[in-house]
C-alpha cells in the first residue's frame, strides 16, 4: 500500500486487496464455525465485527467499504450453520440474511425518515441558494463578522439559535457559513468541528428539540417516567447531561484561544497556512456543493433565508417536534413565497429539488450502511455484551461513570445514538434502581454517552451530515474533533464520578 499525494486516499493492489479481504473472511467462517449456535452466547467475539471496522478505516480511510464488510463478517457470524459442511450453506444462509437486512433496514421507519428529512433538507439549501438567501446572508454575516475568530463566534451563535434539531442545526449552519469562514482561511476541519459541537451536543440540553421529544418517550416506554411526564423526567437530566454542556462550551474556548488548537486539527490550520486547499483532499465526494458553480443571485435577500428557516423552527415546533412535517411544509410555503416574488420558475423549482436530493445520496449511503452495521451488532448483541461486562461488579457510585465509558465506547463503533437508547436504557434503568443508585444521574450517563457516539463517530448521521454540510471529508472531520470530544469526554467522566460520589 502507498499513500496517493494529493489524494487523501491509499492505493492497493487489486489481487492483494482481494486475497485480504478472503483470508478475513475465511477466518471469520473458521471461528465462526467454534460459537455458540445462540448468538447471545458469543460474549467476547461479538466485538470481531467492530475491531475489524476500526482497523480498516484507519487503515484504507474508506469507510463505506469498511461498514460493507464489517457487516458482512457479522452477518456470517449469525448465519452460522448447525453444521459447518461442504454444501455451501453457509454462503446461502449468510447471503440470504444479508440481503434480509438490507431490506429490512431500508423499509424502517428510521430510514424512511433520514431519506425524507436528509433529502428535503438538501432540496431546501439548494433553493435558499438560488433564491439567493445564502448569498445576501453572506454579504450581511461579512459586515459584522470582520476576523476569523469573529466568524467562527458567529457560526457558534447561529448554532445556537438553530436549537430544535441536529440535521437542520448541521445543514442550515454548515451552508450558512462555508463561505464567510472560507473567507477568512478557516479550514474546513476545523468549520466542521464548530458546527457538529452545537448540534446533538446542543439539542440534548434543549427541552424543546426533536431529541428532547424521543428520550422524553424512551423514559416513559422504559416505566421510569409516568405516562406524559417523560418531558418532565428528561428535563430533570439537563443539569447531569455533562458531555453536551462541556462539548457545546469547548467550542468558544478554543475559538478564543483558551484551549489551544491541537493534534490533527492542528496539521489542518498548518495545511492552510501554507498555502494549501482549504478542505482535505476528498472532500467533492460529500460536498453537498461540489460541482456547481457560485453564481451571484441578480435580487439577493436575506429574507429568503430566514423566512425558510424560521418556518422550519416554527412548525417542527408547533407539529409535536416532527421533523419531517416541518420540512414538507416549509418546501410548500417555498414554492408559494419564491414563486410571488418570480425569482424561480415552477419548473426550476422541481429541478432544485431534484438537485437537493442528489446532492445527499452520499451522506444517506453512509448513514444507510452505518444502520446495517447497527443491525447486525444487535443481532450479534455487541451493546449487550459490552454493558453486561461492564456492570459485573459495578457499585452505585461507580455505576454512572461505568456506563458513561462502556456506552461511549459503543456508540463510537455503532453511532447510532438514538438506537442506542432504545437498547441500553431498558438495562441500565433497572439496574440503577436495583442498586440504588440515582437513577437521574444513571440516565443522563446513558444520554451523555449518546451524544458522544453521534460526535465523534466516522459514520454516524452527525458526522457525515455535518461533512456534506461543510464540504469536509468525514473522516478528516472526525479524526480533527476526535481529539476535542474525547477531550471533553474526559472531564465529563471525571464529573460523572463526582457526581456518583454525591448524589448516591
Amino acid at each position: 500500500m502507498k499513500k496517493i499525494y494529493g489524494t487523501g486516499e491509499l492505493a492497493f493492489q487489486g489481487k492483494k486487496t482481494l486475497l485480504i479481504i478472503a483470508a478475513v473472511l475465511l477466518l471469520t467462517v473458521f471461528l465462526t464455525s467454534t460459537l455458540p449456535a445462540d448468538p447471545s452466547q458469543y460474549g467476547f467475539f461479538s466485538i470481531m465485527p467492530a475491531i475489524f471496522l476500526i482497523f480498516y478505516i484507519f487503515a484504507t480511510r474508506r469507510i463505506l467499504e469498511a461498514l460493507i464488510l464489517a457487516s458482512l463478517l457479522g452477518f456470517i457470524m449469525v448465519s452460522r450453520p448447525e453444521t459447518m459442511g461442504n454444501d455451501g450453506s453457509w454462503i446461502s444462509n449468510t447471503f440470504t440474511n444479508f440481503s434480509d437486512a438490507v431490506l429490512s433496514v431500508m423499509m424502517s421507519e428510521d430510514i424512511a425518515f433520514l431519506i425524507i428529512v436528509c433529502g428535503l433538507m438538501g432540496s431546501i439549501i439548494a433553493l435558499i441558494e438560488k433564491a439567493g438567501g445564502s448569498y445576501a446572508f453572506g454579504e450581511w454575516i461579512a459586515s459584522l463578522a470582520k476576523t476569523k475568530k469573529s466568524s467562527l463566534l458567529w457560526t457558534w451563535f447561529l448554532g445556537i439559535v438553530i436549537f430544535i434539531d441536529d440535521y437542520m442545526n448541521s445543514l442550515t449552519v454548515g451552508a450558512c457559513m462555508t463561505k464567510l469562514t472560507d473567507k477568512h482561511k478557516v479550514p474546513r476541519e476545523f468549520l466542521s468541528y464548530v458546527v457538529d459541537s452545537t448540534a446533538a451536543p446542543l439539542c440534548v440540553l434543549i427541552p424543546v428539540s426533536t431529541w428532547a421529544i424521543f428520550c422524553a418517550r424512551i423514559l416513559e416506554t422504559n416505566g421510569w417516567a409516568p405516562a406524559g411526564q417523560g418531558l418532565k423526567y428528561f428535563v430533570s437530566t439537563i443539569p447531569y447531561n455533562f458531555y453536551g454542556w462541556i462539548a457545546a462550551l469547548m467550542v468558544p474556548l478554543v475559538i478564543l484561544g483558551i484551549v489551544p488548537i491541537f493534534g490533527p486539527m492542528k496539521e489542518a490550520f498548518h495545511r492552510v497556512a501554507q498555502g494549501g486547499p482549504l478542505a482535505p483532499p476528498g472532500s467533492e465526494k460529500i460536498d453537498i456543493r461540489a460541482g456547481r458553480d457560485s453564481v451571484v443571485p441578480t435580487n439577493p435577500k436575506v429574507i429568503n433565508l430566514f423566512a425558510p428557516i424560521l418556518v422550519l423552527i416554527v412548525s417542527t415546533i408547533a407539529l409535536d417536534c416532527d421533523m419531517q412535517k416541518g420540512v414538507l411544509l416549509t418546501l410548500a410555503f417555498m414554492f408559494v413565497f419564491y414563486m410571488w416574488q418570480g425569482v424561480m420558475s415552477a419548473e426550476e423549482f422541481m429541478d432544485l429539488v431534484l438537485v437537493g436530493l442528489k446532492n445527499m445520496l452520499m451522506p444517506i449511503m453512509l448513514m444507510i450502511l452505518a444502520f446495517l452495521f447497527a443491525e447486525v451488532n444487535n443481532q450479534i448483541h455487541f451493546t449487550l455484551f459490552v454493558i453486561t461486562a461492564a456492570t459485573k461488579y459495578v457499585t452505585p457510585v461507580l455505576l454512572p461513570l461505568i456506563v458513561f465509558i462502556a456506552l461511549s465506547i459503543t456508540e463510537f463503533i455503532t453511532g447510532t445514538n438514538w438506537g442506542m437508547y432504545i437498547i441500553a436504557l431498558p438495562i441500565v434503568i433497572p439496574l440503577a434502581q436495583n442498586l440504588d443508585c440515582n437513577v437521574t444521574l444513571a440516565v443522563s450517563a446513558v444520554l451523555s454517552a449518546g451524544v458522544f457516539g453521534s460526535h465523534i463517530c466516522f459514520y454516524s448521521d452527525a458526522t457525515v451530515i455535518t461533512s456534506s454540510a461543510t464540504g469536509c471529508n468525514n473522516f478528516d472531520h472526525a479524526t480533527t474533533q476526535a481529539p476535542y470530544g474525547i477531550l471533553s469526554a474526559a472531564i465529563s467522566a471525571v464529573l460523572f464520578l463526582i457526581a456518583g460520589f454525591l448524589m448516591n
